[in-house]
């Protein structure tokens, strides 16, 4: 089946550039910064691009970025064959304007975080098989903590964690149910949506999930970049054989 991927990186990363203010570096969106010496961004491209069955990648941008991002990115957007969309002011408006750049012969349609660059094949591979059979699945990591309801600064209940997973990216869907999902946005209290699943849910179609783990990773503080990092590097990978030149370990980052 013909995959598009849509690429969320419009946020303003408010929490993220307030951690660095302290710093006399430039201020870089969390998107836009280094894991590992490569942009978040583009190692989250780089799992999709070159697939066979991905035919499509829009990604999503801030519009007060679109310069800056077309001078420094714009040759690394061409190669991977990226469609650049300007994105809304929420989520949901991001990502519907993404929608309607998708090509007529696309089947599924994979939503992801930029920020969320600790995949794994793996992953993707079951999510997108999964997809094809139940029509809309995603990546989803057991609650491991022990979870609290607060109100007025003290503990009012201890929520039981059974059964509690945390909402991961991609978010998979045939594209025919997350167009019909994003028609019914008007009958929704959008101030509620935080992620497209909730809206596949509106429609009473059941969200399959596959179980990943922590390592699957949001970058959301500037202390999140570290771990991102080591994350990547911690996983091996297959060294090709014969010669491959002098910085072979580094290459492979």
């Amino acid at each position: 089946m013909n995959i598009a991927v849509i690429i969320c990186a419009a946020g303003s990363s408010q929490r993220f550039v307030k951690d660095q203010r302290h710093n006399l570096e430039a201020v870089k969106k969390k998107q836009f910064s280094d894991v590992a010496s490569r942009p978040a961004f583009l190692r989250s491209i780089e799992f999709f691009a070159g697939k066979d069955n991905i035919k499509q990648i829009i990604m999503s941008i801030p519009a007060e970025d679109e310069e800056m991002f077309k001078i420094t990115h714009g040759a690394n957007m061409s190669f991977h064959g990226v469609k650049i969309c300007i994105g809304g002011s929420e989520r949901f408006e991001t990502v519907a304007k993404a929608l309607s750049l998708v090509k007529d012969d696309i089947d599924i349609v994979a939503i992801h975080d930029a920020v969320r660059c600790c995949l794994t094949e793996k992953w993707l591979d079951d999510v997108f098989k999964l997809t094809e059979k139940t029509g809309a699945a995603m990546l989803a990591c057991p609650v491991v903590a022990t979870l609290k309801k607060v109100e007025n600064g003290e503990i009012v209940q201890t929520v039981e964690r059974a059964g509690l997973f945390e909402a991961q990216t991609p978010q998979v869907f045939k594209k025919d149910l997350l167009k019909k999902a994003y028609a019914n946005l008007e009958n929704l209290d959008k101030s509620k949506i935080s992620d497209d699943s909730q809206l596949i849910e509106a429609l009473g179609h059941k969200v399959a999930i596959v179980q990943t783990d922590s390592s699957n990773i949001k970058i959301t503080t500037k202390a999140d970049l570290a771990i991102a990092e080591a994350i990547i590097k911690s996983r091996t990978k297959e060294k090709p054989k014969g010669y491959i030149g002098p910085y072979a370990n580094e290459a492979q980052w």
